[in-house]
């Protein structure tokens, strides 16, 4: 199967690193024109030299998407898009009765708000030109809320309630809505929580990571984390024509941790 997604614009959210860097550099390796989007310009800048030549046209809009005005602006610089994935995301692992209500609303702002102002702006425009995907980027945490960052996992299954919803108004047309799932990634941010672990517990890296998914993700049938490549394969081809008859899903990329076969 050969991806060709010449003549889209794409619109990736939290995309100087991590998953979402991944995302982008695949979407654009595919031929789509792809816009970067973080808080810092000087960072968003980076990513954009960082992907010049990977295929279509890569182009960077500074914009903080975790405030209503922030998705504003980013509107305003970019009118409309083919392709949105909603990526832009936090975690933090913290015990429930060590979370204050402001962390609550900081989570729900950046994990969830962030989609739900930003396909209201897009949504409408993919419909009347019959084509479009929209695209969260959840978490098995979703279906598997983690004790240690319920605050999280509340965002996550927040996502997909939304999703879902964002499907059926879309139904019958060329749109399609869907979440995709990802386990433990080595992303940059999860690099960095490993390490940390490692430190805490006098451990090498790769045996910190090895004990995660041991303690934390014990049904994993890959038994270890993914790469951020891996979860971008699969972002890449719902945001593709090829993807047309997947709508309204929750698709699972975080290595059989979800012990249930639908």
């Amino acid at each position: 199967m050969k991806i060709d997604l010449s003549g889209k614009t794409a619109l990736v959210t939290g995309s100087t690193s991590g998953i979402g860097y991944a995302i982008a550099k695949g979407l654009a390796a595919s031929g789509a024109n792809v816009f970067i989007n973080g808080r810092n310009q000087d960072t968003v800048d980076v990513s954009v030299r960082k992907l010049d030549g990977v295929g279509g046209k890569v182009c960077g809009i500074a914009a903080d998407v975790s405030t209503a005005g922030g998705c504003k602006a980013l509107v305003a610089a970019l009118p409309e898009v083919d392709i949105l994935i909603n990526n832009a995301g936090i975690f933090e692992p913290k015990g429930f009765f060590d979370i204050p209500d402001e962390d609550w609303t900081r989570f729900f702002e950046v994990n969830v708000m962030s989609g739900v102002r930003l396909s209201r702006a897009y949504l409408r425009s993919m419909m009347t030109r019959n084509w479009g995907r929209i695209i969260f980027i959840s978490s098995e945490s979703a279906l598997n809320i983690p004790t240690e960052m319920i605050h999280y996992g509340m965002t996550k299954t927040a996502q997909l309630a939304v999703a879902r919803g964002l499907a059926q108004i879309a139904c019958g047309t060329g749109v399609t809505v869907n979440s995709v799932l990802p386990g433990p990634t080595m992303s940059e941010g999860v690099e960095t929580f490993v390490k940390d672990l490692a430190r805490q517990n006098g451990q090498s890296v790769d045996e910190a990571a090895a004990n995660f998914v041991k303690q934390h993700r014990p049904s994993s049938l890959l038994q270890r984390f993914a790469s951020v490549e891996e979860i971008a394969n699969m972002v890449v081809y719902v945001a593709s024509k090829e993807a047309s008859a997947t709508d309204g899903a929750a698709l699972r990329a975080e290595g059989g941790i979800v012990s249930t076969i639908a």
